[in-house]
Protein backbone atom coordinates (compact mmCIF):
# COMPACT_ATOMS: atom_id res chain seq x y z
CA UNK A 1 0.00 0.00 0.00
CA UNK A 2 1.14 3.47 -1.02
CA UNK A 3 0.77 6.04 1.69
CA UNK A 4 1.02 10.07 1.39
CA UNK A 5 1.71 11.38 5.13
CA UNK A 6 1.16 14.84 4.14
CA UNK A 7 1.41 17.60 6.57
CA UNK A 8 1.79 21.48 7.89
CA UNK A 9 4.17 23.07 10.16
CA UNK A 10 5.67 26.01 11.16
CA UNK A 11 8.32 25.43 13.73
CA UNK A 12 9.37 21.70 12.91
CA UNK A 13 7.91 19.59 15.33
CA UNK A 14 4.99 18.41 13.22
CA UNK A 15 6.99 17.86 10.71
CA UNK A 16 8.77 15.72 12.87
CA UNK A 17 6.01 13.94 13.58
CA UNK A 18 4.64 12.99 10.12
CA UNK A 19 8.37 12.27 9.18
CA UNK A 20 7.65 9.86 12.16
CA UNK A 21 4.83 8.29 11.12
CA UNK A 22 6.04 7.86 7.73
CA UNK A 23 9.35 5.51 9.16
CA UNK A 24 6.60 3.72 10.78
CA UNK A 25 4.65 3.21 7.92
CA UNK A 26 7.81 2.25 6.25
CA UNK A 27 8.98 -0.26 8.78
CA UNK A 28 5.69 -2.35 8.59
CA UNK A 29 6.19 -2.59 4.94
CA UNK A 30 4.18 0.19 3.21
CA UNK A 31 5.24 2.66 0.82
CA UNK A 32 5.04 6.23 2.55
CA UNK A 33 6.18 9.33 1.34
CA UNK A 34 6.34 12.69 3.49
CA UNK A 35 5.60 15.96 2.05
CA UNK A 36 4.75 19.46 3.34
CA UNK A 37 1.15 20.28 1.80
CA UNK A 38 2.67 23.82 0.39
CA UNK A 39 4.30 21.52 -2.27
CA UNK A 40 0.67 20.24 -3.01
CA UNK A 41 0.84 16.44 -3.24
CA UNK A 42 -1.29 14.71 -5.11
CA UNK A 43 -3.34 12.48 -3.25
CA UNK A 44 -4.39 10.86 -6.16
CA UNK A 45 -1.06 8.95 -6.73
CA UNK A 46 -1.76 7.06 -3.22
CA UNK A 47 -3.87 4.20 -1.75
CA UNK A 48 -3.87 6.02 1.72
CA UNK A 49 -3.40 9.60 3.52
CA UNK A 50 -2.39 10.54 6.44
CA UNK A 51 -2.93 14.32 7.04
CA UNK A 52 -1.89 16.67 9.87
CA UNK A 53 -0.88 20.23 11.07
CA UNK A 54 0.31 22.17 13.95
CA UNK A 55 -2.67 23.95 16.03
CA UNK A 56 -2.63 27.13 16.40
CA UNK A 57 -5.13 29.43 18.53
CA UNK A 58 -7.72 26.68 17.63
CA UNK A 59 -7.17 26.03 13.80
CA UNK A 60 -4.96 24.38 11.64
CA UNK A 61 -2.07 26.00 9.92
CA UNK A 62 -4.12 27.74 6.55
CA UNK A 63 -2.03 25.65 4.35
CA UNK A 64 -3.01 22.55 5.57
CA UNK A 65 -6.86 23.59 5.79
CA UNK A 66 -6.35 24.79 1.95
CA UNK A 67 -5.03 21.74 1.02
CA UNK A 68 -7.67 19.45 2.45
CA UNK A 69 -10.50 21.48 1.17
CA UNK A 70 -8.48 21.72 -2.05
CA UNK A 71 -8.38 17.78 -2.60
CA UNK A 72 -11.40 17.07 -0.33
CA UNK A 73 -13.13 14.93 -3.32
CA UNK A 74 -9.82 13.06 -3.91
CA UNK A 75 -9.76 12.43 -0.13
CA UNK A 76 -12.49 11.29 0.71
CA UNK A 77 -12.25 8.43 -2.47
CA UNK A 78 -9.44 7.01 -0.28
CA UNK A 79 -8.82 6.00 3.31
CA UNK A 80 -7.56 9.14 5.08
CA UNK A 81 -6.56 9.48 8.74
CA UNK A 82 -6.17 13.49 10.32
CA UNK A 83 -3.41 13.87 12.69
CA UNK A 84 -3.24 17.55 15.26
CA UNK A 85 -0.21 18.51 17.28
CA UNK A 86 -0.36 21.52 19.59
CA UNK A 87 -1.04 21.11 22.53
CA UNK A 88 1.34 21.90 25.08
CA UNK A 89 2.05 20.09 28.61
CA UNK A 90 0.25 16.26 29.23
CA UNK A 91 -2.72 17.66 29.63
CA UNK A 92 -5.83 19.38 26.80
CA UNK A 93 -7.50 22.37 29.31
CA UNK A 94 -9.65 23.45 26.49
CA UNK A 95 -12.81 21.57 26.23
CA UNK A 96 -13.81 22.54 22.72
CA UNK A 97 -12.62 19.82 20.53
CA UNK A 98 -9.89 21.08 17.85
CA UNK A 99 -8.76 21.58 15.45
CA UNK A 100 -11.98 24.18 14.69
CA UNK A 101 -11.82 22.88 11.52
CA UNK A 102 -12.70 19.49 12.17
CA UNK A 103 -16.57 18.96 11.63
CA UNK A 104 -16.07 20.67 8.48
CA UNK A 105 -13.06 17.99 7.65
CA UNK A 106 -15.10 14.94 8.82
CA UNK A 107 -18.18 16.40 6.65
CA UNK A 108 -15.74 16.85 3.66
CA UNK A 109 -13.52 13.75 3.83
CA UNK A 110 -14.65 11.40 6.30
CA UNK A 111 -11.25 10.31 7.92
CA UNK A 112 -11.08 7.04 9.44
CA UNK A 113 -9.46 8.72 12.71
CA UNK A 114 -8.06 12.04 14.09
CA UNK A 115 -5.86 12.42 16.60
CA UNK A 116 -4.09 14.89 18.81
CA UNK A 117 -0.66 14.58 19.68
CA UNK A 118 1.19 17.01 22.10
CA UNK A 119 3.74 18.80 20.66
CA UNK A 120 6.62 20.74 21.00
CA UNK A 121 7.33 24.45 22.15
CA UNK A 122 10.99 25.55 21.48
CA UNK A 123 10.90 29.34 22.61
CA UNK A 124 14.23 29.97 20.30
CA UNK A 125 12.41 29.15 17.80
CA UNK A 126 9.67 31.45 18.12
CA UNK A 127 9.96 34.90 16.50
CA UNK A 128 9.48 38.00 19.12
CA UNK A 129 5.31 38.26 18.56
CA UNK A 130 4.69 34.73 19.13
CA UNK A 131 7.09 34.46 22.45
CA UNK A 132 4.88 37.26 24.03
CA UNK A 133 1.64 35.33 23.42
CA UNK A 134 3.04 31.85 24.54
CA UNK A 135 4.30 33.87 27.74
CA UNK A 136 0.63 35.57 28.34
CA UNK A 137 -1.25 32.10 27.59
CA UNK A 138 1.07 30.47 30.36
CA UNK A 139 2.15 27.35 27.71
CA UNK A 140 5.29 25.18 29.08
CA UNK A 141 7.81 25.23 26.80
CA UNK A 142 9.58 21.77 26.05
CA UNK A 143 9.00 18.41 23.62
CA UNK A 144 5.57 17.00 25.12
CA UNK A 145 5.44 14.30 21.58
CA UNK A 146 4.54 10.69 23.10
CA UNK A 147 6.59 8.80 20.26
CA UNK A 148 5.28 5.62 21.32
CA UNK A 149 1.63 6.81 21.20
CA UNK A 150 1.94 8.26 17.70
CA UNK A 151 3.73 4.75 16.95
CA UNK A 152 1.16 2.98 18.27
CA UNK A 153 -1.77 5.10 16.40
CA UNK A 154 0.63 4.53 13.26
CA UNK A 155 0.96 0.60 14.10
CA UNK A 156 -3.11 0.36 14.44
CA UNK A 157 -3.65 2.54 10.70
CA UNK A 158 -1.20 -0.74 9.00
CA UNK A 159 -3.15 -2.85 10.67
CA UNK A 160 -6.59 -1.90 10.05
CA UNK A 161 -5.68 -2.30 6.03
CA UNK A 162 -4.39 -5.91 6.49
Amino acid sequence: MTFLVAYASRHGSTQEIAEFIAETLRSLGMEADCQPVGRAPDPRRYEGVVLGSAVYVGSWLPDATAYARGNAEDLAERPVWLFSSGPFGNQVLDQEEQPKELEELRNRISPRDHRVFFGALDMDKLAFEERMVVKAMGAPAGDFRDWDNIRSWTEDIASSLS
